[in-house]
This record gives C-alpha cells, structure tokens and sequence, in this order.
C-alpha cells in the first residue's frame, strides 16, 4: 500500500512538473507573436472584449524590445484584427507613475501610425488597448475596469450618434464605434473561484495555473503551448532570469516604500507627543517623505548596479533620470 502511494505521489509531481506554465508576459514576448500561436492570443482576446476576436498578424511597435535592460518590465504586443482594427496588449510588473497618460500615448501613437499622410480621416483604426497590471494603479472594488468614449445629452441624457459616410452610403454610428476602448486588469485584486471563462483567464495570468478540463477560448491551446518544459534549457534560463529580475526588483521598491513609511511614522509619533498630535503628524510625514525618497535613491542605485537603464528606473522610482545618472 505504501508502495503505491508512493508511486501515486511521484506521478502527481511529474504531472505538476510538466503541468508548469509560462508567465503570460514572458509568452506575449516570445510565442504568442508566432502565427501558430495566435490561438491562444485570439482566445484572450475573445474572452477580454467579449466578442470572437481573430487576429490577422501581429504589427511592429516600439515597445517590442528584445533587449533585457530595454523596457525589461514592459511586455506589449500590438495586432491588426479581422476587422482591421489594432488591439494593444500591454503588461505592467511593477508600478509607474504616470501609467494612464504613457496608455493615452500608446494609442494615439497607435492610431497615428496607421493612417498615411492624405488618407481620409475615415481611415482612422479603432484601437483597443488592454492593460494588465501587476501594481496597485489606484483604489477601486474590482479587478477589471473598461472605458470608453460616449457623448451624453447634459440635460436629455440621451446618446448622440454620428452620421459618417462609408462606402458613399450614409450611416449612423455611436462616437464608441470610433474611439478607442480601454480595459485595466487588476490582476492582484483577483481572489475569487474560477467560475467563468474570465474568471480561468485571470487565474492564470494571475499565478500561472491552468485547470485541465478548461473550456475557456485559449486555455486549451495555452495548455498545450505554454509548458515551461516544453522550452529549451537556454530559454528556461532566460525565463528563469527574468522572474528572478522581477522579484528583485519588486522587493527593492517595497522595502524602500516601508522604510520611508515606517521611519517617517516613528519620528511623527515622537515628536507629536512632545508638541502635539497635529504639529508632530506634519512633520512625521515631512520627514518620512525626505527619508523614502532617500530609499528610493538607494534603491535606484541597487538597480543601476544591476544594469538597470535609467530610463526604466525613474519609470519605476519616480526620480529624474539627471538625478539618477548622477547616483
């Protein structure tokens, strides 16, 4: 009886071991831009805007950086869909500041980029962009946020609608048939049971599980393709870096976070016993400003020393690059 337990625990392991997925954001960036791997993207897609999404090819972009120190923290994929329009999938590890003006910028660079000197403005793509985030970009209940463009009667309430001309027929359509979509998926506020197709896919951006009966659009193909060791040991060991640079880097900003917190609270609390509550919490906070942006300093100077480019860690930081170069 042992002795079959024993093999059934050694199963078990090898069925996890090869049951091992790869991070989505390291999957966007090598595999999913492979034509035979547009199953899994479409997937995504599909369950995301909740429509059948088919991708056609995937475009060239700027963000797609092949270079570790370039962007390291930054994965996006732009693609041209059956219906001609672009969707950006883009996926933020760590937190930045300006997040929704550098999304803003990414569409209208996007769109801009897909319209030829002297075409009609009809021309113009509708865009998607689809952010997945790994930092807390604000405070909010939910873990997926959509927005879009609709113009409101401020005193009907009504929806106004657009004639445009297409085909030299003349059509009415809403501004959101127009304007870009915006989706934020908070993937740290997910802590539900997977019940739904969205519900799978978030799982697994989430922690990298996969359920073996999913019938969520992509996942099945996801299981087949995204078995970290399904990869060569080469690649297994850029992927393996990559999280490791990560993890590190995630930690670097959160300790200087808490010290700066922690610091700048024990002072207030000291001092506002000896001059008052209000007097000493102004200070306290004072101070553990000066003291976090101190930690953060030394925080940029660990990422430097580790090869970090500047650009990427006042993205991360918050400091000037000048300031940075000079550490």
């Amino acid at each position: 009886m042992k002795e079959l337990d024993s093999k059934a625990m050694a199963e078990t392991e090898k069925q996890e071991l090869q049951d091992r997925y790869i991070r989505f954001d390291w999957a966007v960036k090598r595999l999913l831009r492979q034509k035979a791997n547009f199953g899994v993207l479409n997937g995504f897609l599909t369950v995301m805007l909740r429509e059948e999404v088919k991708i056609l090819e995937i475009l060239e972009s700027e963000g797609n950086q092949e270079s570790a120190d370039d962007k390291f923290n930054r994965v996006d994929i732009k693609a041209l869909n059956s219906k001609g329009e672009i969707i950006i999938v883009e996926i933020q590890n760590t937190r930045e500041v300006h997040y929704l003006e550098r999304i803003l910028y990414g569409v209208a660079k996007a769109i801009t980029e897909h319209i030829s000197l002297g075409e009609c403005y009809q021309n113009v793509k509708k865009v998607y962009s689809i952010s997945i985030l790994y930092f807390d970009l604000g405070v909010g209940s939910d873990y997926i946020y959509h927005g879009q463009n609709h113009f409101i009667g401020v005193h009907t309430g009504d929806r106004l609608r657009i004639n445009t001309r297409d085909r030299d027929a003349l059509v009415t359509r809403l501004p959101a048939e127009i304007f870009p979509e915006y989706i934020l998926v908070r993937v740290n506020e997910f802590d539900k049971v997977a019940t739904t197709p969205l519900d799978e896919w978030i799982t697994y951006l989430k922690d990298g599980t996969i359920r073996p009966d999913t019938t969520a659009p992509g996942l099945r193909e996801a299981r087949e393709k995204l078995k970290y060791y399904s990869m060569s040991t080469q690649e297994r060991h850029a992927y393996d870096k990559h999280l490791d640079t990560i993890m590190i880097q995630n930690d670097v900003l959160d300790t200087a976070k808490w010290e700066g917190r922690m610091e700048g609270l024990a002072e207030g609390k000291a001092e506002g016993l000896a001059k008052g509550l209000a007097e000493g919490e102004a200070k306290g906070l004072a101070e553990g400003e000066a003291r976090k942006v101190e930690a953060l300093r030394q925080a940029a100077a660990n990422m430097k020393r580790m090869g970090i480019g500047p650009a990427d860690i006042a993205k991360c930081t918050g400091l000037p690059v000048e300031e940075i170069e000079k550490l």
